[in-house]
């Protein structure tokens, strides 16, 4: 069965993409910890991270670092958390979040609420900046 990621894939879903390429897409967390808050993700459907075909996964790394260098420019931040939680959507992804406190990435923090002209611009920036 599709996830929501697959239909976001496949653009059934829309999205504040940041990053693509035949691989991967990088896209705003529509309940982000803080602003710039992208979750990585491979085109492939892997629900477990680790299941990932050896090239996959490596592809998967270079590309969020690719995204985090996109994020840290565009998001005054001191560094670009990543996190591999994996529960909350069955197909394999990244999250990459800007902080400035080790609280800044703590999950159980109430999620910001941007509207859509936000979360366009964080997109653009961000978008903007990937390289």
């Amino acid at each position: 069965m599709p996830t929501i990621f697959s239909k976001i894939i496949a653009g059934e879903i829309p999205c504040f993409k940041v990053a693509e390429n035949q691989h991967f897409i990088a896209f705003l967390d529509i309940s982000p910890l803080k602003k710039g808050h992208v979750l990585v993700v491979p085109k492939v459907e892997v629900d477990y991270l680790f299941d990932l075909e050896a090239s996959e996964y490596t592809g998967l790394m270079n590309f969020a670092k690719r995204v985090a260098v996109a994020i840290k420019s565009s998001i005054e931040c001191n560094r670009v958390s990543m996190h591999v939680i994996g529960l909350e959507v069955a197909h394999a992804h990244i999250h990459l979040i800007p902080i400035n406190t080790p609280n800044d990435c703590n999950f159980s923090n109430e999620k910001l609420k941007l509207s859509k002209q936000e979360f366009e611009g964080i997109a653009a920036k961000i978008a903007a900046n990937f390289k």
